[in-house]
């Protein structure tokens, strides 16, 4: 069983900043999951991780058009894959999950057939107001000590 770590945010401006130091800790090739109901933080985490990666551009939900992606200091694509629900379609995943940049999927359970092993799964609770509760779920080595740097 892959150890869980939890961080708790009382307010956007804190989960951003969590998430931007872990956009500082990534490297070419990582790969997050986002899950979490609508509401609970999933794009201001992003926006964080943006800021951490050096994005300068406006990120926002890729809902209706599955992928975006962001140039910083190495690319970020942010993938929405709710509408892949029900459906066997491969968009080419591998090339975003192999690439040179950093990989952020949400609604990453309908693709689960698709992830790599390693990976950093990311479950963002809405608790009240700007309340939220943050658990990183790491599988692979790499993504243990990401955690562990995180949370120190």
């Amino acid at each position: 069983m892959n150890e869980i770590y939890t961080i708790h945010t009382h307010s956007a401006e804190e989960t951003k900043e969590v998430a931007k130091r872990l956009g500082a800790l990534l490297e070419p090739n990582d790969l997050l999951t986002l899950e979490g109901d609508l509401g609970a933080g999933k794009t201001t985490f992003t926006k964080g991780l943006g800021v951490g990666l050096g994005v300068t551009r406006t990120i926002s939900s890729p809902t209706f058009t599955i992928v975006k992606e962001y140039e910083g200091r190495m690319p970020l694509y942010h993938l929405d894959v709710y509408r892949l629900e029900d459906s066997d379609e491969d968009i080419g995943f591998d090339e975003y999950f192999e690439g040179e940049g950093v990989c952020v999927v949400e609604w990453a359970q309908f693709i689960e057939d698709y992830l790599p092993d390693d990976r950093l799964d990311l479950h963002l609770f809405y608790n009240e107001e700007d309340h939220r509760t943050i658990q990183l779920t790491p599988h692979g080595e790499r993504y243990e000590r990401l955690c562990k740097e995180l949370v120190k």
